[in-house]
């Protein structure tokens, strides 16, 4: 394409795009650095990649952008005031607050974790542009309980908010943890206090409990350029508490592994999954859930509680701001999942989750 076709087609680009589309630009000196590890099902030495190939190309992303349609979202200034989460819980407690995305305050056996935390106006490395939030977090910063661990699942920009990130560090010292590969990007926000993790890896925490992860099917980069993708390893997590054990699905498509999960580490007490940025299928399918995919997530995890989370924040695809949410009971009908198992929460909105019947224990790591 032309520099002036390039232009012309960019002007009629909404600044969500046109944000993307200058990261080419902006980030084009900055690269990666390369993680150097044993060779592996998922890391062919230079790459780590999923079983079945990513099915589209670059140019194929460009001239969906290009040709896409804009759809215009709602904006809520403020939200419905809330109680600030409480400080701790006791041991074999389980309490789940939506922040925001994917962010949700996990509060269980005395520990308070986090996950993929963002606070920032937009999703993007660039203040002025790129996605832009849409309401407020459902949690203010300063009323966060101290943050004990805080787990990352990858490392695009509405997952891996450096911003948010920094924050945590300095007013919590959590530990992060994170897929292989991930540590060198938090390395020059100054955060040591990482633990890096393969798929089916786990780590213990302070309170006994082992914290684990798990594949997902989906991809990384922090340039929008080829030869940076996939650099570093993409993961869900599943938690150990004494309430049973909880998973938290960061993006993935959907595949067997909600499945291999299950096998390995029983039926979930309670599970996040993503229903958003969805659309449309022929591009989101291998990357994204939506909420028919999410549902049967649910139940190959044999989840007995599910929030879907990823929706209605950042405007990530061409699909309306509550439209995942609404069309949450008819997945949920379909596949004859009752409708207080699978919620898709409002920001702010928290659970508490009782246990397991007979009681569970924090597992060790398998």
């Amino acid at each position: 394409m032309g520099s002036r076709a390039l232009l012309a087609g960019a002007a009629s680009l909404n600044s969500h795009w046109l944000a993307w589309l200058a990261l080419v630009l902006v980030l084009a000196g900055c690269s990666q650095a390369r993680y150097d590890g044993p060779v592996s099902d998922h890391f062919d030495g230079r790459e780590f990649h999923n079983e079945e190939p990513f099915p589209h190309t670059f140019s194929d992303l460009i001239g969906y952008v290009l040709k896409r349609e804009p759809i215009e979202w709602s904006t809520d200034e403020q939200l419905p005031p809330r109680p600030a989460p409480r400080q701790r819980i006791d041991k074999g407690e389980l309490q789940l607050t939506w922040v925001n995305h994917a962010t949700v305050l996990i509060q269980a056996d005395g520990l308070n974790l986090l996950t993929d935390p963002i606070w920032s106006e937009r999703a993007s490395p660039l203040g002025f542009a790129g996605p832009q939030r849409h309401h407020p977090p459902g949690v203010a910063f300063a009323d966060l309980p101290p943050i004990d661990v805080v787990m990352i699942s990858h490392s695009h920009y509405d997952h891996m908010d450096f911003a948010s990130l920094e924050r945590l560090h300095q007013a919590h010292d959590p530990l992060f943890v994170v897929p292989l590969g991930n540590g060198a990007l938090l390395q020059p926000l100054g955060i040591d206090k990482v633990v890096e993790l393969d798929w089916w890896q786990g780590t213990p925490l302070s309170n006994g409990c082992v914290l684990s992860a798990v594949p997902v099917k989906h991809w990384s980069n922090r340039r929008v350029l080829p030869s940076d993708r996939n650099l570093s390893l993409w993961a869900g997590f599943v938690l150990q508490t004494g309430a049973g054990p909880v998973y938290f699905g960061g993006d993935s498509g959907y595949d067997t592994h909600y499945l291999d999960t299950y096998e390995r580490y029983g039926a979930m007490r309670a599970s996040l999954l993503p229903i958003g940025a969805y659309l449309p299928r022929w591009f989101m399918a291998y990357q994204h859930t939506g909420p028919v995919e999410a549902v049967q997530a649910h139940r190959d995890l044999a989840s007995a509680f599910s929030l879907g989370i990823h929706w209605g924040t950042f405007k990530l695809a061409p699909e309306g701001r509550f439209q995942p949410a609404d069309l949450l009971p008819e997945a949920r009908r379909a596949q004859a999942v009752a409708a207080a198992d699978f919620i898709a929460p409002e920001p702010g909105a928290r659970y508490d989750v009782p246990p397991l019947a007979g009681g569970s224990t924090c597992h060790p790591m398998k």
